[in-house]
């Protein structure tokens, strides 16, 4: 089974309520961009944390050298829709810099031990943190 045949059943059994085997929906989001060159809305399941009341979610792409696709797809529109266990709302993407990255860093670490290994695999490029904020 290739990756989105995985990502289209974890986004039908988060849909529809259930845990996606092998998951926690509670830490889990849909977060759907816009294409960057189709202009067609793209979802992808994805791990979070929240700071306060709003999800960050991480582009580590498993440490790939590269970033994922839906980053570079809200790097071009940084519209999203952002689906959680318990809301949907239309919100607006930004990658945390400076003093603010490293609290979001220590955060997610703390909660995904994995992040550094990711990291350390993605050599020079710095994984993004992206905070998921409520529009208007």
């Amino acid at each position: 089974m290739d990756i989105r045949e995985i990502n289209r059943t974890v986004i039908t059994r988060f849909r529809a309520g259930e845990d996606p085997e092998g998951m926690h929906r509670d830490r889990l989001l849909l977060l759907t961009t816009t294409g960057r060159r189709s202009g067609t809305p793209h979802t992808a399941p994805m791990a979070f944390f929240r700071h306060g009341d709003t999800p960050v979610v991480f582009a580590s792409n498993m440490g790939a050298a590269q970033h994922p696709q839906w980053y570079r797809n809200l790097l071009a529109d940084p519209h999203v829709t952002v689906e959680l266990p318990d809301e949907t709302y239309q919100g607006r993407a930004r990658t945390a810099a400076g003093e603010e990255r490293a609290r979001l860093w220590a955060m997610a670490v703390e909660q995904y031990p994995f992040l550094p290994d990711h990291q350390q695999k993605a050599g020079e490029r710095e994984i993004p943190l992206v905070v998921l904020e409520r529009a208007g």
